[in-house]
């Protein structure tokens, strides 16, 4: 048998009431109940259950009755529903709040309130403490933690390979406080996430954060897991030489423009028959389709603002049902690529101002549109979105975009805006 605390601790108008034991039915309409009959105010409730464990708070504010110094009747209260928690083989606690702590706390509410995510392939014991002391030594608070990731089997793990999963697990944390120096900590939650083969994303919870509108993205290493340009060089038998050239590039080493023109001048007299059995093939990242199938159904727009080539952006477009695309025109005589582009090249200048474009034309706020991209030709289209991320990016971008997914899926992203695995599955689309 449990040990039933006594009432003896000073009475106040305002009680915060704890309960733990074992879920069942009817609870808190059985609690809630005998404070109807008493005239309780309801002023914070909360409730959490971690596999048939209950945590139940409530924060309550006696009738003027039972206040001013007169406890007999928040005695009587409090004996009946203790008495009722020993009957239901529950733990209770209970505390008295002062007036002026709660005021203190009531004027806090809204005050620079943020949104941790953390995602992982595992979520671990050691990457919750390191996230948490973190956020602790940077003078922050978290006062809800939440699941958004449905619940594992740890039956079908067994039967999976992996190395080969492509699970996803992710927590949401409410933060609230005031961090000194914004900057040191974004850059030790990314120090983080090289340590401990996780992602962190640390945003404003502001109201934009579930209502954006317009989605745009890189092509090449990002929607797929390949660059076009290389593809088409390694067909002209130029892999190599070009190859280097991309990879500097996209690390930021090199003028976008001129090595553009550059690998592409290596190209000229490849025949146009390649392109078509190159495009059949593009390889698709982990989580394209679900995450452009959820966010069609959700009534985004999409778009991709691409520095490859138009012929494959296209194809894109089709298979995956995208509204807006921007890429490179190839030049093509006579059944065969001459080396040079039509029109302006789409750099990374070009990208942020079509993403203005596309938005003003849809209607949409810039706090509305996410920008996702790996190279250093992105970061100015990251820039300007109310939400730049960095996916599986080079190092340079990475250390700039404001967040940076480089463990899971593109439909990781779904998890930013605070999606949870059952309001997917309530569309049929899961992470």
């Amino acid at each position: 048998m449990k040990t039933i605390t006594h009432v003896q601790k000073q009475v106040s108008d305002i009680i915060q009431i704890n309960v733990t034991g074992r879920d069942q039915p009817g609870l808190t309409s059985s609690i809630t109940s005998i404070m109807a009959d008493y005239g309780l105010e309801i002023l914070d409730i909360g409730q959490s259950v971690i596999h048939d464990a209950l945590a139940w708070g409530i924060l309550v504010r006696l009738p003027d009755q039972a206040s001013g110094g007169d406890s007999a009747l928040a005695n009587r209260i409090l004996k009946d529903l203790l008495f009722h928690f020993h009957e239901s083989d529950l733990q209770f606690s209970y505390q008295p709040v002062v007036e002026d702590e709660y005021e203190h706390w009531v004027s806090e509410q809204g005050r620079n309130r943020y949104i941790l995510t953390l995602l992982s392939r595992n979520v671990t014991a050691e990457q919750i403490a390191r996230v948490s002391g973190i956020t602790a030594a940077h003078g922050l608070n978290i006062d809800h933690i939440s699941r958004l990731s449905g619940r594992r089997s740890l039956r079908n793990d067994k039967k999976t390979d992996k190395k080969d999963s492509h699970r996803s697990s992710c927590l949401e944390f409410s933060v609230w406080g005031t961090a000194p120096d914004q900057e040191k900590l974004r850059a030790d939650f990314l120090n983080l996430t090289a340590d401990l083969d996780a992602d962190v994303a640390f945003q404003e919870d502001s109201v934009y954060r579930r209502n954006c509108r317009l989605v745009v993205f890189d092509m090449d290493s990002t929607l797929i897991e390949a660059e076009v340009i290389d593809l088409l060089a390694e067909a002209a038998g130029v892999g190599d030489q070009v190859a280097k050239i991309t990879e500097r590039a996209m690390q930021g080493e090199l003028d976008f423009n001129d090595s553009f023109r550059e690998r592409l001048a290596m190209l000229k007299g490849l025949d146009e028959s390649v392109l078509a059995g190159i495009a059949r093939h593009l390889p698709l990242t982990e989580g394209a389709e679900t995450l452009i199938r959820t966010l069609r159904l959700l009534g985004y727009r999409t778009a991709i603002l691409s520095g490859g080539f138009t012929y494959f952006a296209r194809y894109l477009q089709e298979k995956l049902g995208i509204d807006h695309i921007h890429a490179n025109e190839l030049d093509l005589v006579g059944g065969k690529v001459t080396g040079q582009v039509k029109g302006d090249i789409v750099n990374g200048e070009r990208k942020a101002t079509l993403l203005k474009q596309i938005a003003a034309e849809e209607g949409i706020s810039l706090n509305q549109v996410i920008a996702v991209g790996d190279g250093a030709n992105d970061l100015p289209m990251l820039s300007v979105a109310g939400l730049g991320i960095a996916f599986r990016a080079k190092p340079m971008v990475k250390q700039t975009a404001r967040q940076s997914i480089s463990t899971l899926g593109l439909d990781s992203i779904l998890y930013l805006l605070g999606f949870s695995q059952k309001d997917l599955e309530s569309l049929g689309n899961c992470p």
